[in-house]
């Protein structure tokens, strides 16, 4: 049997600026972009980054808060020149974005622009806004890219500022804290239980220990493992109040 690959593309970009009256990409335009692959809920090691001459100056309080000059994207390419890389890249994943809106916006902003048949991401991708995730699961509470950081323990020593491809991977290890939570095991029906026996020690029905003969080797963990886990489970539980088990 096949297994269903589920990929998701973790994905942020820096601008120019934005817009205060109207559309907030009208007449701003994309300098970084950075995307992470994660397939399956691990990391694949492939990403998308590139910096975009945007044809027009960087907000001074935009510059602030990314630090890129007008003289750094100079000799950058333009949207169009890496569109086709781009969109196949992300073509058929699930974007995870903070403030989707914000992002999304842009990028089709960009497509617009180009005028050419795709116009909206979400003709050929799935989006899940993690900001909207975070504003369920701590209703009332910042929610921004660095409270979830320090709340799920993620480690942004490194961000002095913003940027894109840093940006993602720190959402990605919010976004798979965030959604960590235990899942359950469904064991086909066809399966033969005696397969399922075969690996593991029991007790029979006068409560005596039985071991059954494995090629498998049981790897049983130490007390640091054990620690870790017990703290996991723990912020399971602080942060989504849900566990399918809970240890007595």
């Amino acid at each position: 049997m096949q297994t269903q690959i589920d990929r998701q593309i973790v994905l942020d970009t820096e601008t120019t600026g934005i817009n205060k009256y109207g559309p907030h990409y009208y007449n701003h335009k994309i300098i970084e972009i950075g995307a992470i692959e994660i397939i399956n809920r691990r990391f694949t090691n492939q990403c998308f980054h590139t910096y975009l001459k945007p044809n027009r100056p960087v907000d001074i309080s935009a510059f602030k808060i990314h630090g890129i000059s007008d003289e750094f994207l100079f000799d950058k390419p333009i949207f169009s020149n890496i569109a086709l890389d781009f969109i196949n890249f992300i073509k058929g994943s699930e974007l995870i974005i903070h403030n989707a809106n914000f992002d999304v916006g842009f990028i089709n902003y960009e497509l617009k622009l180009m005028q050419n048949n795709l116009q909206n991401i979400a003709e050929i991708c799935t989006v899940t806004d993690t900001l909207k995730l975070a504003r369920k699961i701590f209703p009332g509470k910042r929610n921004n890219l660095d409270a979830l950081s320090e709340r799920y323990g993620v480690n942004t020593a490194k961000r002095t500022m913003h940027g894109a491809l840093l940006d993602a991977e720190i959402l990605s290890h919010v976004y798979l804290s965030m959604t960590g939570g235990q899942i359950c095991i469904n064991f086909s029906k066809k399966m033969n239980a005696n397969i399922l026996r075969k690996n593991y020690k029991f007790f029979d029905k006068n409560h005596h220990k039985k071991t059954i003969k494995t090629s498998t080797p049981i790897i049983y963990a130490n007390a640091e493992e054990i620690h870790a886990h017990k703290k996991y489970i723990q912020m399971i539980k602080n942060t989504n109040n849900f566990c399918l088990w809970d240890e007595k």
